[in-house]
């Protein structure tokens, strides 16, 4: 019997079996084929209709408020399903990424490869500042590649208290007027380069530093001509050393939605609306990072390019200190971007993320699973008052007196409290910076238990409430919005020209320190 020759119905029904066998193996090549483009910003969609469950995305949001979160953003299929906004922060704040920048400095060396500009990953670093003296010179330094600062495996002698502890370095380089000097002339550690990731921020400030030397422009200006421009981002805010140079391992801040667009170019292995943004190889390198980070918090975390990874679930990510990240999962087509004044697990993040995920194709609809949702993004948008305690008599007493404190672990040079009908704050802080030395701040603040605004700044702003915890003792409550920052202080008076401020560093040491009314 002679072959019969399949209809054109049977052959178009093979074909589409075989794409959706194809899609079910390569879910990120195929999300990519019919990528959606945040092109001039994000889609929006519900959860179900990208396969996710509403309830399990209402707990995640629950899980932000526990650690003090100011914004949690989810992408999936390319469309927002997830946008909230912890009071007093809200989305249109440009949020210091910490750390995070160090993820957007090492793209700009994988673009100056790109571009030819840079010989290869493992040039070495010294003959890239051929034209500076550098102190400590041996065998060991002069091995250093840039691969090794990618990677955190410099050999450079660091102190950066990356598991808690005294950031002695960064102190000391924060200090010094030329950054990059003093991270080049540092000694070597014991370890060889490449022997032992260990974290420090002075590989990522001279990766910046090498982006300004070999781009012939400003780190700032090569970033926005080509990757921030290119996905849509409006020049940042982003500090500078005392030199001028875009400070590699902090200090850039972006919003919420623009982090995202950052994560979603690396879901899309480098590409953006039909241009090669960065090498799809390199962005591959990074989501199979390697490299023990040694962390107690987490054994399992590695790391490779500036960027983190929870390798058994399928996550890379970019991280600051408290809890900026930036959160790509390939196999899930999902990006998360996340804002925080305090420390969260990753891994808890990544499995309720992941969990929330219960299709690939869409989800009948709720309306109880989206009523959750709703009203969890709802009861974190709303500030709610905290208790106040009444005003005691000495309130009168010290009102619009300054008292001043010697140098303290809390760099508290002064602190006055005004209680007129527009209660406010004036405090001078110290620096350590030898060319602005102290710096003074001012603005209203909440009685009622709610938050008072500042102006905007470059910085973010500042939010501050007070209370009389009883009859001599008023505690303050400062958020630096959009520094992913929060410090609570107290003031105790003895009569009305002493007071002791109390108060927690950095490092969560407590600190207890005298002063007087003066001047």
């Amino acid at each position: 019997m002679p072959h019969k020759r399949p209809a054109l119905a049977d052959l178009s029904r093979g074909l589409l079996l075989l794409l959706m066998t194809a899609c079910v193996d390569t879910r990120q090549l195929c999300a990519a084929e019919a990528a959606v483009w945040p092109i001039p910003d994000w889609q929006v969609s519900t959860p179900e209709e990208q396969g996710m469950d509403s309830a399990e995305l209402a707990k995640v949001i629950a899980y932000g408020k526990t650690k003090s979160f100011d914004s949690l953003l989810i992408t999936r299929h390319g469309r927002i399903v997830l946008d909230a906004y912890y009071a007093p922060y809200t989305g249109d704040i440009p949020h210091n990424l910490n750390s995070a920048t160090k993820s957007v400095v090492s793209s700009l060396i994988a673009m100056l490869r790109k571009d030819a500009l840079l010989d290869s990953f493992e040039q070495p670093v010294l003959d890239i500042f051929a034209d500076r003296e550098v102190a400590n010179v041996d065998e060991r330094k002069k091995a250093i590649t840039v691969q090794h600062l990618l990677d955190m495996t410099s050999g450079l002698e660091w102190d950066e208290g990356f598991e808690g502890g005294r950031e002695q370095s960064m102190i000391d380089m924060r200090r010094s007027p030329d950054w990059v000097k003093f991270i080049l002339d540092r000694p070597m550690s014991s370890h060889a380069p490449g022997e032992l990731f260990y974290y420090n921020s002075g590989n990522s400030h001279l990766l910046s530093a090498i982006v300004t030397k070999l781009a012939g422009t400003a780190t700032v200006s090569y970033a926005n001509m080509k990757l921030l421009g290119p996905l849509g981002i409006a020049p940042p805010f982003w500090r500078r050393d005392p030199q001028g140079i875009a400070i590699g391992g902090f200090g850039l801040s972006l919003r919420p939605h623009d982090m995202a667009k950052f994560g979603y170019l690396y879901l899309r292995r480098g590409e953006w609306a039909g241009q090669q943004l960065l090498p799809a190889e390199w962005v591959d390198s990074v989501s199979h990072a390697t490299i023990r980070m040694n962390a107690r918090a987490d054994a399992s975390l590695t790391y490779h390019n500036q960027f983190w990874a929870l390798p058994d679930q399928h996550v890379f990510m970019a991280v600051g200190y408290h809890c900026q990240v930036i959160m790509i999962f390939p196999d899930l087509d999902i990006v998360a971007a996340m804002t925080a004044r305090d420390f969260c697990s990753f891994r808890r993040m990544a499995e309720g993320i992941a969990g929330a995920v219960k299709s690939e194709a869409p989800l009948p609809t709720n309306p109880d699973s989206t009523r959750l949702l709703d009203d969890a993004v709802s009861d974190v948008s709303t500030e709610k008052p905290t208790a106040v305690g009444p005003m005691p008599e000495i309130a009168s007493a010290i009102s619009g007196k300054t008292f001043r404190f010697a140098s303290n672990a809390l760099d508290v040079r002064s602190f006055s409290l005004s209680f007129t009908d527009s209660p406010s704050y004036a405090v001078e802080l110290e620096t350590h910076n030898p060319a602005n030395p102290v710096i003074r701040i001012r603005g209203p603040m909440g009685l009622d238990g709610l938050y008072r605004k500042s102006e905007p700044t470059s910085f973010g702003l500042r939010a501050v409430k007070g209370s009389w915890v009883n009859g001599d003792t008023f505690a303050v409550d400062v958020q630096y919005v959009g520094l992913g920052e929060q410090q609570t202080f107290s003031l105790s008076f003895s009569g009305d020209n002493e007071a002791v401020l109390r108060g927690k560093t950095r490092g969560g040491r407590e600190v207890k320190i005298d002063g007087q009314a003066g001047g």
